[in-house]
Protein backbone atom coordinates (compact mmCIF):
# COMPACT_ATOMS: atom_id res chain seq x y z
CA UNK A 1 0.00 0.00 0.00
CA UNK A 2 1.25 3.61 -0.69
CA UNK A 3 0.04 6.70 -0.04
CA UNK A 4 -2.60 8.48 -2.26
CA UNK A 5 -4.39 11.85 -3.46
CA UNK A 6 -5.47 13.42 -0.20
CA UNK A 7 -3.72 10.98 1.91
CA UNK A 8 -5.71 8.45 0.82
CA UNK A 9 -3.74 4.50 0.59
CA UNK A 10 -4.36 2.49 -2.47
CA UNK A 11 -3.00 -1.27 -3.14
CA UNK A 12 0.04 -1.43 -5.49
CA UNK A 13 -0.68 -3.33 -8.39
CA UNK A 14 -4.00 -4.10 -7.38
CA UNK A 15 -4.46 -6.81 -10.32
CA UNK A 16 -1.23 -8.04 -10.38
CA UNK A 17 -0.95 -11.82 -10.43
CA UNK A 18 1.39 -13.95 -8.10
CA UNK A 19 5.40 -13.92 -8.34
CA UNK A 20 5.29 -18.20 -9.33
CA UNK A 21 2.59 -17.15 -12.14
CA UNK A 22 4.78 -14.64 -13.55
CA UNK A 23 7.97 -16.81 -13.08
CA UNK A 24 5.82 -18.90 -14.97
CA UNK A 25 4.78 -16.62 -17.47
CA UNK A 26 8.33 -15.26 -18.17
CA UNK A 27 9.45 -19.19 -19.30
CA UNK A 28 6.53 -19.79 -21.39
CA UNK A 29 7.36 -16.66 -23.12
CA UNK A 30 10.71 -17.71 -23.88
CA UNK A 31 9.80 -20.85 -25.22
CA UNK A 32 7.45 -19.65 -27.70
CA UNK A 33 9.70 -16.71 -28.91
CA UNK A 34 13.15 -19.05 -29.02
CA UNK A 35 11.45 -22.35 -30.31
CA UNK A 36 8.41 -21.02 -32.14
CA UNK A 37 8.75 -16.86 -32.80
CA UNK A 38 6.92 -14.98 -35.30
CA UNK A 39 8.16 -16.28 -38.34
CA UNK A 40 7.24 -19.68 -37.87
CA UNK A 41 3.77 -18.79 -36.41
CA UNK A 42 3.68 -17.05 -40.28
CA UNK A 43 4.70 -20.33 -42.00
CA UNK A 44 2.18 -22.13 -39.87
CA UNK A 45 -0.34 -19.85 -40.68
CA UNK A 46 0.21 -19.52 -44.17
CA UNK A 47 0.54 -23.35 -45.14
CA UNK A 48 -2.62 -24.13 -42.69
CA UNK A 49 -1.03 -27.25 -41.34
CA UNK A 50 -0.98 -28.66 -38.26
CA UNK A 51 2.46 -27.83 -36.62
CA UNK A 52 3.82 -31.33 -34.87
CA UNK A 53 6.92 -29.50 -34.18
CA UNK A 54 5.06 -26.90 -31.73
CA UNK A 55 2.94 -29.95 -30.44
CA UNK A 56 6.46 -31.74 -29.66
CA UNK A 57 7.90 -28.66 -28.08
CA UNK A 58 5.28 -27.89 -25.82
CA UNK A 59 5.40 -32.20 -24.27
CA UNK A 60 8.97 -31.63 -24.21
CA UNK A 61 8.66 -28.36 -22.31
CA UNK A 62 5.78 -29.57 -20.41
CA UNK A 63 3.20 -27.24 -21.33
CA UNK A 64 1.10 -29.71 -22.26
CA UNK A 65 0.97 -31.19 -18.91
CA UNK A 66 -0.23 -27.69 -17.26
CA UNK A 67 -3.42 -27.72 -15.90
CA UNK A 68 -4.15 -31.84 -15.06
CA UNK A 69 -3.98 -33.40 -11.51
CA UNK A 70 -0.45 -34.74 -11.09
CA UNK A 71 -2.00 -38.17 -9.87
CA UNK A 72 -3.29 -38.67 -13.26
CA UNK A 73 0.18 -37.54 -15.13
CA UNK A 74 -0.11 -34.13 -15.44
CA UNK A 75 1.59 -31.36 -13.45
CA UNK A 76 -1.14 -29.50 -11.80
CA UNK A 77 -2.05 -25.84 -12.17
CA UNK A 78 -4.72 -24.21 -11.58
CA UNK A 79 -6.93 -22.44 -14.23
CA UNK A 80 -5.27 -19.16 -13.74
CA UNK A 81 -2.26 -20.62 -14.86
CA UNK A 82 -3.16 -22.05 -17.90
CA UNK A 83 -4.98 -19.11 -18.77
CA UNK A 84 -1.43 -16.91 -18.17
CA UNK A 85 -0.12 -19.62 -20.63
CA UNK A 86 -2.55 -19.59 -23.10
CA UNK A 87 -2.17 -15.61 -23.26
CA UNK A 88 1.58 -16.39 -23.86
CA UNK A 89 1.28 -18.40 -26.93
CA UNK A 90 -1.11 -16.63 -28.21
CA UNK A 91 1.10 -13.29 -28.75
CA UNK A 92 3.42 -15.24 -30.88
CA UNK A 93 0.68 -17.57 -32.75
CA UNK A 94 -3.08 -17.48 -31.82
CA UNK A 95 -3.34 -21.32 -33.60
CA UNK A 96 -0.78 -22.93 -31.55
CA UNK A 97 -2.46 -21.81 -28.36
CA UNK A 98 -5.13 -24.02 -29.31
CA UNK A 99 -3.26 -27.34 -29.08
CA UNK A 100 -3.04 -27.23 -25.29
CA UNK A 101 -6.45 -25.68 -25.27
CA UNK A 102 -8.67 -27.75 -27.34
CA UNK A 103 -6.91 -30.70 -25.80
CA UNK A 104 -8.26 -29.63 -22.48
CA UNK A 105 -12.23 -28.50 -23.68
CA UNK A 106 -12.39 -32.20 -24.79
CA UNK A 107 -11.02 -33.29 -20.92
CA UNK A 108 -12.79 -31.26 -18.70
CA UNK A 109 -16.01 -33.38 -18.98
CA UNK A 110 -13.71 -35.90 -17.87
CA UNK A 111 -12.41 -33.34 -14.99
CA UNK A 112 -15.83 -33.01 -13.71
CA UNK A 113 -17.13 -36.73 -14.43
CA UNK A 114 -14.40 -39.26 -15.65
CA UNK A 115 -13.36 -42.36 -13.95
CA UNK A 116 -9.64 -42.96 -12.88
CA UNK A 117 -9.16 -45.10 -15.55
CA UNK A 118 -10.47 -42.71 -17.87
CA UNK A 119 -8.39 -40.05 -16.29
CA UNK A 120 -4.98 -41.81 -16.02
CA UNK A 121 -5.44 -42.76 -19.78
CA UNK A 122 -6.25 -39.19 -21.54
CA UNK A 123 -4.93 -36.73 -18.75
CA UNK A 124 -1.60 -38.83 -18.66
CA UNK A 125 -1.10 -39.35 -22.51
CA UNK A 126 -2.23 -35.62 -23.39
CA UNK A 127 1.18 -34.69 -21.60
CA UNK A 128 3.05 -37.09 -22.84
CA UNK A 129 2.11 -36.55 -26.21
CA UNK A 130 0.59 -39.79 -26.74
CA UNK A 131 -3.46 -38.34 -27.13
CA UNK A 132 -4.94 -35.10 -28.05
CA UNK A 133 -8.24 -34.63 -27.39
CA UNK A 134 -11.53 -32.53 -29.26
CA UNK A 135 -14.52 -31.47 -27.70
CA UNK A 136 -17.71 -32.68 -30.30
CA UNK A 137 -21.18 -30.69 -29.13
CA UNK A 138 -21.63 -28.35 -32.13
CA UNK A 139 -23.70 -30.20 -35.29
CA UNK A 140 -25.33 -28.77 -38.42
CA UNK A 141 -28.96 -28.09 -36.68
CA UNK A 142 -27.92 -27.10 -33.14
CA UNK A 143 -25.02 -24.08 -32.46
CA UNK A 144 -25.82 -22.19 -29.18
CA UNK A 145 -28.82 -24.35 -29.04
CA UNK A 146 -27.39 -27.65 -27.49
CA UNK A 147 -30.05 -29.73 -26.69
CA UNK A 148 -31.45 -29.89 -30.20
CA UNK A 149 -28.79 -31.92 -30.96
CA UNK A 150 -29.91 -35.36 -33.39
CA UNK A 151 -27.01 -37.35 -32.88
CA UNK A 152 -28.16 -40.79 -31.48
CA UNK A 153 -27.02 -43.34 -29.30
CA UNK A 154 -28.24 -46.17 -27.64
CA UNK A 155 -27.26 -49.58 -25.88
CA UNK A 156 -25.80 -52.06 -28.13
CA UNK A 157 -25.16 -55.15 -26.27
CA UNK A 158 -22.52 -54.62 -23.19
CA UNK A 159 -21.50 -51.01 -25.18
CA UNK A 160 -23.19 -47.81 -27.07
CA UNK A 161 -23.61 -47.36 -30.70
CA UNK A 162 -23.51 -43.68 -31.90
CA UNK A 163 -25.05 -42.38 -35.36
CA UNK A 164 -24.76 -38.32 -36.41
CA UNK A 165 -22.42 -35.51 -37.39
CA UNK A 166 -20.62 -33.08 -35.39
CA UNK A 167 -19.69 -29.94 -37.46
CA UNK A 168 -17.08 -27.41 -36.58
CA UNK A 169 -15.04 -29.83 -34.60
CA UNK A 170 -11.27 -27.92 -33.35
CA UNK A 171 -8.69 -30.45 -33.90
CA UNK A 172 -10.79 -33.36 -35.82
CA UNK A 173 -8.41 -35.89 -37.74
CA UNK A 174 -5.58 -34.45 -35.60
CA UNK A 175 -6.93 -35.55 -32.15
CA UNK A 176 -7.37 -38.80 -31.45
CA UNK A 177 -9.61 -38.99 -28.66
CA UNK A 178 -13.12 -37.36 -28.47
CA UNK A 179 -16.03 -36.43 -26.16
CA UNK A 180 -18.64 -36.60 -27.77
CA UNK A 181 -21.89 -35.59 -26.96
CA UNK A 182 -25.54 -37.65 -28.06
CA UNK A 183 -29.07 -38.19 -27.33
CA UNK A 184 -31.07 -41.11 -25.61
CA UNK A 185 -34.12 -39.26 -27.89
CA UNK A 186 -34.28 -35.84 -29.32
CA UNK A 187 -37.95 -35.56 -27.74
CA UNK A 188 -36.02 -35.57 -24.38
CA UNK A 189 -33.95 -32.52 -24.57
CA UNK A 190 -31.56 -31.59 -22.59
CA UNK A 191 -32.75 -34.55 -20.16
CA UNK A 192 -31.59 -37.56 -22.84
CA UNK A 193 -27.77 -36.25 -23.45
CA UNK A 194 -24.75 -37.91 -22.63
CA UNK A 195 -21.01 -37.71 -22.99
CA UNK A 196 -18.82 -40.31 -24.32
CA UNK A 197 -14.76 -40.95 -25.54
CA UNK A 198 -14.89 -41.67 -28.95
CA UNK A 199 -11.40 -43.00 -30.66
CA UNK A 200 -10.26 -42.63 -33.96
CA UNK A 201 -9.97 -45.82 -35.01
CA UNK A 202 -13.59 -47.06 -33.33
CA UNK A 203 -15.34 -48.37 -36.42
CA UNK A 204 -17.72 -46.45 -37.54
CA UNK A 205 -15.73 -42.91 -37.47
CA UNK A 206 -14.92 -40.82 -39.95
CA UNK A 207 -13.91 -36.96 -40.60
CA UNK A 208 -15.34 -34.11 -43.35
CA UNK A 209 -13.01 -32.30 -45.46
CA UNK A 210 -10.56 -29.30 -43.54
CA UNK A 211 -12.17 -26.27 -43.32
CA UNK A 212 -10.34 -22.97 -44.64
CA UNK A 213 -10.66 -20.75 -42.26
CA UNK A 214 -9.81 -17.02 -42.23
CA UNK A 215 -8.11 -17.29 -38.88
CA UNK A 216 -6.60 -19.25 -35.98
CA UNK A 217 -4.89 -21.32 -38.76
CA UNK A 218 -2.83 -24.52 -38.42
CA UNK A 219 -5.53 -25.59 -36.52
CA UNK A 220 -8.09 -28.30 -38.70
CA UNK A 221 -11.31 -27.92 -38.17
CA UNK A 222 -13.46 -30.82 -39.79
CA UNK A 223 -17.02 -32.44 -39.21
CA UNK A 224 -17.03 -35.76 -37.42
CA UNK A 225 -18.89 -38.28 -38.48
CA UNK A 226 -20.37 -41.42 -36.58
CA UNK A 227 -22.19 -44.00 -38.59
CA UNK A 228 -23.08 -46.55 -36.02
CA UNK A 229 -19.78 -46.29 -34.26
CA UNK A 230 -19.64 -48.72 -31.70
CA UNK A 231 -17.86 -48.15 -28.21
CA UNK A 232 -17.55 -50.02 -24.92
CA UNK A 233 -19.24 -49.03 -21.90
CA UNK A 234 -16.76 -47.68 -19.81
CA UNK A 235 -16.36 -45.12 -22.90
CA UNK A 236 -19.57 -43.03 -21.14
CA UNK A 237 -17.92 -40.46 -19.21
CA UNK A 238 -19.87 -39.88 -15.95
CA UNK A 239 -23.47 -41.18 -15.80
CA UNK A 240 -25.89 -41.62 -17.79
CA UNK A 241 -28.43 -38.46 -19.31
CA UNK A 242 -25.95 -35.66 -17.34
CA UNK A 243 -24.29 -35.08 -20.68
CA UNK A 244 -25.95 -31.88 -21.16
CA UNK A 245 -24.58 -30.60 -17.20
CA UNK A 246 -21.33 -31.93 -18.39
CA UNK A 247 -21.62 -29.75 -21.71
CA UNK A 248 -22.39 -26.09 -19.80
CA UNK A 249 -20.02 -26.86 -17.36
CA UNK A 250 -17.49 -27.43 -19.34
CA UNK A 251 -18.08 -24.09 -21.42
CA UNK A 252 -17.82 -22.39 -18.77
CA UNK A 253 -14.88 -23.42 -17.25
CA UNK A 254 -13.10 -22.86 -20.82
CA UNK A 255 -14.91 -19.32 -21.43
CA UNK A 256 -11.28 -17.72 -19.69
CA UNK A 257 -9.09 -19.03 -21.44
CA UNK A 258 -10.91 -18.02 -24.37
CA UNK A 259 -10.86 -14.35 -23.33
CA UNK A 260 -6.82 -15.17 -22.45
CA UNK A 261 -6.89 -16.13 -25.50
CA UNK A 262 -7.78 -12.85 -27.23
CA UNK A 263 -5.85 -10.89 -24.91
CA UNK A 264 -2.54 -12.73 -26.13
CA UNK A 265 -4.27 -11.83 -29.78
CA UNK A 266 -4.17 -7.93 -28.77
CA UNK A 267 -0.70 -7.96 -27.73
CA UNK A 268 1.02 -9.88 -29.95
Amino acid sequence: MKGGPGGVRVAENLFGLPEELEEFRGLVREIVEERIGFDRAAEIDDADEFPWDVHKTFVENELMAVGYPEEFGGSGGASLTFAVMVEEISRVSAGCALIPLVSRLGAIPLMLAGSDDQKRELFGGIARGEHQMSYCLTEPGSGSDSVAMTTRYSRNGEGFELSGTKRFITGAGVSDAYTVFATRDPAERAKGISAFVVYTDDPGVSFGKLEHKMGIRGSPTREVYLDHARIPADRLIGEELQGFTYAMKTLDYSRPTIAAQALGIAQG
